[in-house]
């Protein structure tokens, strides 16, 4: 009789225990997704120059937040459209944030040392922004508006001249 209830109890905390391992796992691998429509999560971060920025400062102002590193040639490509978007719309509102998942420091300020860029960047090897974001691949840009709202998530690299685009970025400054 006791074996018999020593089993059940066994049998209960495997299944418990087997349970929370469940709970835990999906918490871990549940994907967090920013669609249009959503506040951007807020975030606080240093850029490029030990400057501190945060969403709060770029409340009034349209952001273009895009996720990218030095090694994804997607992201590389889209760098020229990028600048030429920050030199076209920077002047009338749009900001330009570019944070880089670089784990290397030296690939990454080597990269930003030999190319030009005319907009906002930072390394975030640990990339607490990208998860914040729930972005799985790079590039990947978020389009947020001056109240913070997300209006647009792009996927892939994009010509940021393209009419099309420079008319729906125009809408929101």
């Amino acid at each position: 009789m006791e074996s018999a209830t020593t089993d059940r109890l066994l049998r209960t905390g495997v299944i418990a225990a087997w349970l929370a391992f469940v709970f835990v796992l999906y918490g871990a691998i549940r994907e967090i997704v920013i669609t249009p429509g959503d506040s951007a999560p807020e975030f606080a971060v240093i850029a490029d120059g030990n400057q501190h920025v945060s969403l709060h400062d770029f409340h009034g102002k349209a952001l273009l937040l895009n996720f990218w590193a030095t090694w994804c040639e997607p992201c590389r490509i889209e760098i020229p459209s990028l600048n030429a978007l920050a030199r076209t719309l920077g002047p009338r509102g749009l900001v330009i944030l570019a944070v880089s998942g670089d784990p290397e420091s030296t690939a990454y300020a080597g990269f930003v040392k030999q190319t030009p860029l005319a907009f906002l960047t930072l390394r975030q090897p640990e990339k607490t922004l990208q998860t914040a974001y729930g972005t799985a691949q790079i590039p990947e840009t978020y389009l947020i508006d001056r109240n913070g709202i997300v209006r647009s998530k792009f996927i892939s690299n994009q010509d940021w001249t393209s009419p099309e685009l420079i008319t729906q970025l125009e809408s929101l400054l």
